[in-house]
């Protein structure tokens, strides 16, 4: 049977580990005779698998405590909109666009208040992060958001400007957990789930807490941090499968060493593709090597007269969901930390192959 890897930009590949656990525990989860699916999200069970799933995102991130950390519904689209609802106040928003989520992220937001595009890419194809001593920073603004990794387009942040006492929020969707961060450079740190995490739809809030009191009257409940954080994210019913599997993915980064030593995983797999890129004239990646992302790798083939073909060839090959997206179209390997360094050499394996026969 041939070898499956699963190439998707989100959903994505979810650690094998995992997913036998989850299997395991499918109809009686620890003695209990019931399904995580089946309980009360405020009975014991679950209560016990939130408590744990938090306390283990702490120690990955090392997120300290005048921060809460939240399990919310509908992915970091919702966010969008949350994000000027808890923060924006009467003032402005500075904004960057790097890529096309940033670019969703401004146009989501603005119908909230004011909010300033101070840097964007959009003119070179999103191909960098602009320098930042070029960024138009208001320091009076309410918040300054960015994206530090845009998956669709490739482009991952190598720092962070100096944005004085404005707070930076932060969607790491496509990113999180995949190196270490400091959380204390940021007021608020998002992502949806589907992409390092879990099962699409949750979304995973860190923020700060002296940034809690600042929500819009017209702000409702369900997307009111301080309101969730005080209810422990349960205003509602949370998507409790959702949160357990990310537990499970949490143990499973610990049980590795963390993201200290998942990073050093990353950077192979990575290196080891933008390599193989980088030495032939078949194909090529257009972002600037500084700005290149380790979890989503773009390519195009000079001829794209050939790009079926690849694709067709690749799936034959159990080498699936490398289209790239429609708004950039080549190739894209999303090689997220469930990824396994056999699945980048065997794409490179076939690659090479493809370039030998074309």
């Amino acid at each position: 049977m041939t070898k499956i890897y699963n190439f998707s930009a989100g959903p994505a590949v979810l650690p094998r580990a995992v997913l036998e656990r989850a299997q395991s525990e499918m109809i009686d989860w620890h003695g209990s005779g019931m399904s995580v699916m089946e309980m009360s999200h405020r009975g014991k069970e679950f209560t016990g698998i939130l408590n744990k799933t938090e306390t283990d995102l702490r120690t990955l991130l090392n997120i300290p405590q005048n921060y809460k950390v939240l399990f919310l519904q509908g992915g970091a689209i919702a966010e969008n909109a949350a994000i000027p609802m808890n923060l924006l106040g009467s003032g402005e928003a500075d904004y960057v666009v790097t890529g096309a989520w940033s670019k969703r992220s401004v146009e989501d937001a603005s119908a909230y208040g004011k909010i300033n595009v101070v840097a964007s890419s959009a003119a070179e194809n999103f191909t960098h992060v602009p320098a930042f001593d070029c960024w138009n920073l208001n320091p009076n603004a309410a918040y300054l958001h960015i994206c530090t990794n845009e998956t669709i387009n490739g482009v991952e942040f190598d720092g962070l400007p100096d944005a004085g006492n404005v707070p930076i929020v932060a969607d790491m969707s496509s990113h999180i957990l995949s190196r270490p961060i400091d959380v204390n450079q940021y007021g608020v740190i998002y992502g949806g789930a589907q992409k390092n995490i879990g099962p699409a739809g949750l979304c995973i809030v860190i923020v700060r807490e002296d940034l809690l009191d600042r929500a819009l009257p017209i702000t409702p409940a369900v997307f009111n941090w301080k309101t969730q954080s005080e209810n422990q994210s349960m205003i509602n019913t949370p998507p409790t499968y959702s949160i357990y599997i990310a537990g499970l993915v949490f143990e499973w980064l610990l049980s590795l060493g963390g993201v200290e030593a998942i990073e050093k995983i990353n950077i192979k797999k990575a290196g080891l593709l933008y390599d193989y890129i980088d030495s032939t004239d078949f194909y090529f990646n257009k972002v600037a090597v500084k700005n290149r992302s380790r979890m989503n790798i773009p390519f195009f083939l000079k001829d794209e007269s050939l790009n079926d073909a690849f694709l067709k060839g690749a799936e034959a090959q159990g080498l699936l969901q490398l289209k790239g997206h429609r708004m950039v179209g080549g190739m894209r390997a999303s090689i997220y930390n469930a990824m396994p360094i056999e699945g980048v050499e065997a794409l490179i394996h076939y690659m090479q192959q493809f370039e030998k026969a074309h």
